[in-house]
């Protein structure tokens, strides 16, 4: 397995079970705005993307067109993972990925399903991602903060936490 492969693995395997990731970009004032969105793949294809529909007569629509910037973010906190990803944002016309995309869900917000004029298909390319996964069952995390906290010192080993271009 290729570098570029495991960590894609790695990046699926922790977003893969998480419904939404928040979608933020910049707006017009310069401030930050964050959208719930649904991802779409089945894995991270090789050119590091990441799929989700929009509608296109939407304020992110619009903004997306005027500064394709974004940062996705996605968290478990059940299992202690968590995952920034930023890249660029772009929409795909293709209707065989549309369709090969398309699931019944996607068709609560698109009533007129893959060919709804309204459906805009947005693309993030990811350039970078930082991750922190931990692996240390809770128990064992609290005594870790606990003894940091009589110590002064900050906890040792609380999980695996690194960072990856992939741009």
């Amino acid at each position: 397995m290729s570098q570029t492969e495991s960590t894609h693995a790695t990046l699926w395997k922790l977003i893969k079970d998480i419904r939404f990731g928040m979608l933020t970009h910049r707006a017009d004032s310069g401030e930050l705005h964050a959208h719930p969105l649904t991802t779409q793949n089945k894995d991270i294809d090789e050119q590091s993307q990441l799929y989700f529909f929009i509608p296109k007569n939407g304020e992110l629509y619009q903004r997306l067109q005027r500064d394709s910037q974004v940062n996705v973010n996605y968290a478990d906190p059940g299992k202690d993972s968590y995952v920034s990803l930023s890249g660029h944002a772009a929409f795909i016309e293709d209707m065989a990925k549309k369709e090969a995309l398309w699931s019944p869900m996607a068709k609560a917000w698109f009533p007129d399903g893959v060919t709804d004029p309204n459906l805009a298909l947005l693309s993030v390319r990811i350039g970078h991602a930082e991750y922190w996964d931990v692996k240390e069952n809770k128990m064992l995390q609290l005594f870790k903060m606990a003894a940091a906290a009589v110590t002064g010192k900050p906890p040792k080993d609380m999980g695996e936490h690194k960072e990856l271009s992939l741009g």
